[in-house]
């Protein structure tokens, strides 16, 4: 206890520094995950938690019988998929290529101008999308009308829906996702690339012998959180951007978990699939942390 209150005394500082992060994360991250244990229940919201009959596994059964769930698995699995692969690697690319400007004040202009889009809502970004792909007077199809082509109903095509997401994401964070890898590059020694230098290494082979070796640690353990999120499509850009047209490609598990849960009042059934998406980003970490360490890297435990 003397050791305890010595420790306390010394550093009470950063002990009340970290408080209100650690009372945020209890109140909103662990006191909520209680409520998961409603996916093994009937429950009723007059009878409450304690008063709600227990049914086991009866909801994941039922979900994992249902017609809906290999759609489901299919569209969220196909968005996730192009996230990862044409967004993930984006802010990496958009970061060595900032780190490569020597005029301060123009790469400055240029980061502020990415990171703006990252403050805008999703409902904003849907309305710009309206208003540039809409198939009677989008930007887009005016132009192409303009240049005597047929115009494309990008907003009701099946086909355009994944590319439409994934082109939004892009837009929005990118900008914002090169800050860590920035950072991680201001952590480079300088005295590296001028020994390269004096070797004849030119900006590419410093960039590939220096600059990403420097950074891999970085990339590996953002994408092993990434992953961690990789059944999270988000809910309120791909709710926006539904209609019962595109809805055989757009549907995914939180769209889903909204109508089953919040228009049609089973809330037990949609917890249950939102525990189903929680276990398989768990799985994901673990098997991705697991690989990093085989190939030599630190992971995040």
């Amino acid at each position: 206890m003397d050791l305890l209150s010595k420790r306390w005394r010394r550093h009470r500082w950063f002990y009340l520094m970290l408080f209100p992060g650690v009372l945020y994360f209890i109140t909103y991250k662990y006191v909520p995950m209680w409520g998961v244990l409603i996916s093994f229940q009937d429950y009723q919201p007059y009878m409450g938690f304690w008063k709600s009959n227990w049914v086991g596994f009866k909801h994941f059964e039922a979900f994992f019988q249902n017609d809906a769930f290999w759609m489901l698995f299919r569209n969220t699995f196909m968005l996730a998929m192009y996230n990862i692969v044409f967004f993930f690697p984006l802010p990496i690319v958009i970061a060595l290529m900032l780190n490569e400007v020597r005029k301060e004040a123009y790469k400055r202009i240029v980061q502020t101008l990415i990171y703006v889009p990252h403050f805008v809502s999703w409902v904003v970004v849907a309305g710009i999308s309206f208003l540039f792909f809409s198939s009677q007077d989008g930007l887009v199809n005016m132009m192409l009308a303009e240049s005597g082509k047929n115009p494309i109903n990008f907003l009701l095509s099946e086909n355009w829906f994944r590319t439409m997401i994934t082109s939004q994401v892009m837009w929005k964070e990118t900008g914002w996702g090169t800050i860590i890898f920035l950072a991680a590059l201001a952590g480079v020694d300088p005295q590296l690339y001028e020994a390269a230098k004096i070797d004849g290494a030119g900006r590419w082979k410093q960039m590939w012998h220096i600059t990403l070796p420097a950074i891999r640690s970085t990339i590996v353990i953002l994408l092993i959180l990434r992953l961690g999120h990789f059944l999270d499509t988000g809910f309120e850009q791909i709710f926006l951007m539904l209609n019962s047209m595109n809805r055989d490609v757009g549907e995914v598990f939180d769209t889903y978990v909204y109508n089953m849960g919040i228009t049609q009042g089973q809330f037990s059934f949609s917890t249950a699939v939102g525990v189903f998406k929680s276990a398989v980003g768990l799985v994901l970490v673990v098997a991705a942390n697991y690989l990093a360490k085989k190939f030599g890297e630190d992971g995040i435990y």
